[in-house]
Order: C-alpha cells, then sequence, then structure tokens
C-alpha cells in the first residue's frame, strides 16, 4: 500500500514537495487556503481585463540556478525572458548604472569602480555553482567547495560591516549594490543583506542572469502541478488548515507524512508540541513588510535614462545613502518619505503580459509590519523622479498593504514576503538549531516552507529538503534529485 502525504500550501515550496513525494511512490494531496494554487507564484488580472500581473514574486534569479528546478527540468518546462540587463538603478540628473549579464560591460559603466565591481562579484559569478551549493542549504555542514564558500564569507562580511563603505567609490558603483542589497529587506549594513544581495548580484551575471517566465510566474506554479498530477497528486483549493489540534494527518507509524508549506506558527496549534521546540518557533522572528503596487499602463515607463527601460527589474532609491536610510528608518518601525522601491516591468521581454502596446508594471515598498499604509501615491512619486511622465500613462492601479499580504497568505508573518528577518543568526537558526530543521520533534510532520533553509526565494528547496527527509525517515535513503527526475 503507498505511504500518504498531505502537503498544506501550495507555493513552489509546497508543490516541489508534493512533487518528490509523489514521485517517490506516495499518495499525495495538496491542501491550500486560496481559490487558486501557486501560492506567491501566481499570476491574475488585477487591474484591467487582458493585463496580467505577478501576484507575489515575478523575476526569479535564483529559479534556474536551483537544484531542485535543474533536476525538475523547469528550464525546458517553462519559456523563459532572458534580459541582457539584469538590473537597473537610476541616479539623478539623468544617470544610472546597469548590471548587465556581462560583467566586463557592467564594470565599465562604473568608472573607477570598474576593477573593483570584478573583484567583488566576478569570482562569485564564475563560481556560481559552489555559491548555491553553500547558501542553498543549512550553513550547518561541510560545504562542498570549500573555496568558494571561503570567497563568498569573507566578501559577505566585508560588505555587511562599516569596513565596506569604501569598497567603492562612485556613486553609480555604491548605489548599484545597495539596490541589490535591499532585497533582503534588512538594515544596512548587515551580514544578512551583504549575503542576500551578493548572491543575487552574482546571478546578474551569469548566462541566466535574472530570468523570469514569460507569461507569468504562475507558469512556474502550473509545470509543477502538471507533473504533480501525472504522478497521482491532487490539490483541493479553498482549503483553509488554521490547526493542527484534531487534524487527520494519517499513520505516522505506517510512514504517513505530514508537510507544511506554512510559518512555523502553526505547529504552535498542536497540543502534543514539546514545550522547547514551542519556545523555539516562538523565538523565530519576522522582519519588515511589503506593501504593493500593480500598474496598468498604456505604455513603456518613460525613462530619463533610455537603457532603464532594458531591465526589467529596477531599483528606484537614489543614492547608497539614501536607499541604507530608507531601509533602516523602516526596521525603526518608521515610514521613510522617500522610499527604496523595488519595480518590475515584464512587459519589456513579455508582449503576453498586457494588450497592444500597454504595459504592466509591478512594484512595492517596505514597510513596518502589520501596516495598512497605501504606497500608491509614494511609489508614483518616485518612479516620476526618475522617468517624469510616468503618471500620465497610468490607466489603472491596485494596491496591496501589508496587512492584506498577512490576512491573504498567512505565511507572511505581518506581511513579511521573506517568512522571517533576514539576519545572519537567523540564517542558522531557521527557524530552529538543526543539521535537520525541517523535521519536527511532531511524528511525521515537516516543514517545507521558506522559514526553512535556505530560506526564501523560487527556488523549490525548502520543500525538496522536507520531503527528502520524509522519505530518508521512513527508509527511502537519502535521495539526490536527480534520482526522483531520471538524470
Amino acid at each position: 500500500m503507498p505511504r500518504d502525504a498531505t502537503v498544506i500550501g501550495s507555493g513552489p515550496n509546497g508543490l516541489a514537495a508534493a512533487v518528490a513525494l509523489a514521485r517517490a511512490g506516495y499518495a499525495v494531496r495538496v491542501l491550500e487556503a486560496a481559490d487558486e494554487p501557486g501560492g506567491a507564484a501566481r499570476t491574475g488580472e488585477l487591474t484591467l481585463p487582458g493585463f496580467r500581473h505577478d501576484l507575489g514574486s515575478a523575476v526569479h534569479p535564483a529559479a534556474l540556478s536551483s537544484p531542485f528546478f535543474r533536476a525538475f527540468g523547469l528550464r525546458d518546462r517553462v519559456d523563459w525572458a532572458v534580459p541582457d540587463a539584469s538590473y537597473a538603478q537610476p541616479l539623478d540628473g539623468g544617470a544610472a548604472a546597469v548590471a548587465w549579464r556581462d560583467l566586463d560591460r557592467t564594470a565599465d559603466g562604473l568608472g573607477s569602480d570598474c576593477q573593483r565591481w570584478k573583484d567583488i562579484v566576478g569570482p562569485l559569478a564564475r563560481r556560481l555553482a559552489g555559491v548555491v551549493d553553500f547558501t542553498g542549504h543549512q550553513l550547518l555542514r561541510v560545504p562542498r567547495h570549500p573555496v568558494t564558500t571561503v570567497r563568498f564569507g569573507l566578501r559577505a562580511l566585508l560588505v555587511g560591516s562599516r569596513a565596506g563603505d569604501g569598497l567603492l567609490r562612485t556613486e553609480p558603483g555604491r548605489a548599484l549594490l545597495a539596490g541589490v542589497l535591499a532585497h533582503a529587506n534588512a538594515r544596512q549594513p548587515s551580514l544578512g543583506a551583504a549575503a542576500s544581495g551578493l548572491f543575487l548580484a552574482a546571478h546578474g551575471h551569469t548566462g541566466d542572469g535574472w530570468a523570469y517566465p514569460r507569461g507569468g510566474a504562475q507558469a512556474i506554479a502550473d509545470a509543477l502541478l502538471a507533473d504533480l498530477a501525472a504522478h497521482g497528486g491532487t490539490v483541493e483549493t479553498g482549503v483553509r488548515v488554521d490547526t493542527l489540534d484534531g487534524f487527520d494527518r494519517g499513520d505516522p507509524g505506517a510512514g504517513d507524512v505530514l508537510l507544511l508549506d506554512t510559518s512555523p506558527r502553526l505547529l504552535l496549534t498542536d497540543p502534543a508540541l514539546p514545550a522547547a521546540y514551542a519556545r523555539a518557533v516562538r523565538r523565530y522572528r519576522y522582519g519588515s513588510a511589503a506593501a504593493k503596487v500593480d500598474f496598468a499602463l498604456s505604455g513603456p515607463v518613460p525613462w530619463t535614462h533610455q537603457d532603464v527601460g532594458r531591465a526589467p527589474t529596477v531599483h528606484l532609491g537614489g543614492t547608497a545613502a539614501e536607499i541604507a536610510a530608507a531601509e533602516n528608518s523602516v526596521a525603526r518601525g518608521i515610514l521613510p518619505l522617500r522610499p527604496y522601491v523595488l519595480a518590475v516591468q515584464p512587459s519589456i521581454l513579455d508582449p503576453t503580459r498586457a494588450p497592444g502596446d500597454a504595459q504592466t508594471f509591478w512594484a512595492y515598498v517596505h514597510v513596518p509590519p502589520g501596516s495598512s499604509f497605501d504606497p500608491t501615491e509614494t511609489v508614483i512619486r518616485q518612479v516620476e523622479r526618475f522617468a517624469p511622465g510616468f503618471r500620465d500613462r497610468i490607466l489603472a492601479d491596485r494596491a496591496t498593504t501589508a496587512r492584506e499580504f498577512a490576512a491573504a497568505n498567512p505565511s507572511a508573518v505581518g506581511g513579511d514576503i521573506l517568512a522571517g528577518a533576514f539576519t545572519f543568526a537567523q540564517a542558522i537558526r531557521r527557524p530552529v538549531v538543526s543539521t535537520t530543521p525541517w523535521r519536527t520533534p511532531l511524528p511525521g510532520v515537516y516543514l517545507a516552507g521558506a522559514a526553512t533553509p535556505p530560506g526564501p526565494g523560487v527556488t523549490g528547496m525548502p520543500g525538496w529538503y522536507a520531503a527528502r527527509q520524509a522519505i530518508a525517515d521512513a527508509g527511502g535513503g537519502r535521495l539526490e534529485p536527480a534520482e526522483l527526475f531520471g538524470g
């Protein structure tokens, strides 16, 4: 008789876990609270008919380098847009710094910081597999690529400290780095922001750059759902699980398993959870939140610097000092007047997102947890700063506050879309200190969400590690992804 597996949550991690378990012979069912599966990897008409917006994640630098998705064959299952410019940082006065996939081209645009940018990012981009291996697992282990690990660690320590202020000396170079560091939604400088930013920056100078799926992030979820269905798995939508007390999880003694692509806090609803573990889950901290705006535009954003229109991802924040000040204000619970805005313009390489010459535009700002702040006007002003006339091209807009993010997705506690504060301590304690953090003390229950290593990002790796742990604990051996997909 096949073992049964229940997965709560159908985000990329939950679906990765479900696919792995189904291919390993489990009878899998996935329970999803929303009306459609996919979690943060969903796409829908949020503003006007024919305008397709990503509800959560939009650009996926780490998806194509993920060991799970490489074995899964995501590159071939989804049509990818690969831009020449991974991300751009417009500056006042019509200037801009651009991170091209070509490292030399990027460095040449940074003036006297040319060689410094190459020295910081180049060795990591050339050895991306080692960076992914180190950052893509729990840190309490011996790395497979020790030299690359040391290179990455030393750079993160330097960039993440005050000593890193002098690494880059031109404003374009400093701003280009600050913009990518701010993805971590953490204080600057900090080790967490540095590690996250260097990981992303290294991806920007590889063959795939900051690629994204044509048609929207939903394409990733759809590929996983199709594979799950092909191996007998099922998905039930509109099923919200708020407590594990009395929840039917099958028979752990027979090898049945329950995997949670949720916040670890769901475990606290089970009266059988040991007190020490419960205290550790309560100590796990969530970070600042996100507030997002989707725009339907009549045409392209009228950037002052034309190369900004070639980068699907744009960091709007001005100078490095402005970005750091804005992020540090949010970390103190204060809304900055000029926030860091992370924007995505997918239509520049994907005409399926909007009808005719129209375009979609996606942007979010960081805000204090639980905030009800509507960022629409703030975002418009920040875009207008670097693209005068943007306001005139808006056909419709729709805001999602941090409070609304949290209500729609229990994993986004307080609106934290990264599923936990991005600090060095929580890179080790995510959500507990353990060499097997996906296994919980509850028999047959595993954590499969982004609150476990390697953390946020559309990689499928937390779900894969949880499924692999469950399979190993049931006597199925310690698998590698290729063993499930025949590679």
